[in-house]
């Protein structure tokens, strides 16, 4: 298996990934209050999104990739 196999199947997982789950989310704790032994934290739930054209462009990337590496041998 060549680097471009490898590359184009990475890049289709990639695109698969980001159209399945649209989005990152990912929890931070932050500091309220810390006074002395007394502390209290939140939770915050941030969200990155990923547009779903990031994940058909991965997509056919790989697919492309593929299809160009399988002609070239």
């Amino acid at each position: 298996m060549s680097g471009r196999s490898i590359l184009g199947i990475i890049l289709v997982a990639i695109g698969i990934l980001a159209l399945a789950y649209q989005g990152i989310s990912y929890t931070t704790q932050k500091k309220v209050i810390d006074i002395g032994p007394i502390q209290a934290t939140k939770e915050e739930h941030h969200t990155f999104p990923l547009p779903p054209v990031v994940g058909v462009i991965c997509l056919i990337g790989g697919v492309v990739v593929l299809v160009t590496d399988k002609r070239g041998n």
